[in-house]
């Protein structure tokens, strides 16, 4: 449960501020409150956090070894995702072709690095504190939640194609 929680908050939070930065921008394919891409990615980059914690014994190393392989690992999720959307469903949500040091339509260097920094606040800050009202989530919500989740993707599926 405490892993399809962590998926559906990211997914809503994630969705919410993007939706504040870029209040003008569809923020996914679904319907509802939440853009998976986002719990997608807090699940990697905590899952990468357990194993550099695991592997990396030098406390210092943690911080930078964990900016370099997130920033890599999701700049690599939003390519193959804004490629895969594009593909998949005809539509086009975002494109870095303008920025400089742009990695094809849908990630740049500049990105990249955002997603290192917001990995490291997400790891250090945000999740220490959420994961513990993540935990006291009701079982009813989680199910809840889930079951709107799925219900919403494949609405969406069957309604884009």
């Amino acid at each position: 449960m405490n892993i399809i929680n962590t998926f559906l908050i990211y997914s809503i939070i994630g969705h919410f501020l993007e939706n504040c930065i870029y209040p003008k921008v569809d923020s996914g394919i679904l319907y509802g409150y939440w853009t998976p891409i986002y719990g997608l990615g807090v699940l990697l980059i905590l899952g990468i956090f357990y194993i550099i914690k695991k592997k990396v014994r030098n406390k210092f190393y943690r911080p930078l070894i964990l900016f370099l392989i997130a920033a890599i690992t999701l700049g690599i999720v939003e390519f193959f995702g804004g490629l895969i959307i594009e593909k998949v469903f005809g539509r086009i949500f975002w494109d870095y072709s303008y920025q400089q040091f742009n990695i094809g339509r849908y990630t740049s260097l500049r990105m990249m690095l955002i997603w290192g920094v917001s990995s490291l606040l997400l790891v250090y800050l945000i999740d220490p504190f959420l994961s513990i009202i993540i935990k006291k989530i009701p079982k009813i919500i989680t199910i809840t939640l889930a079951f709107l989740f799925i219900y919403d993707l494949v609405f969406t599926l069957i309604t884009l194609n």
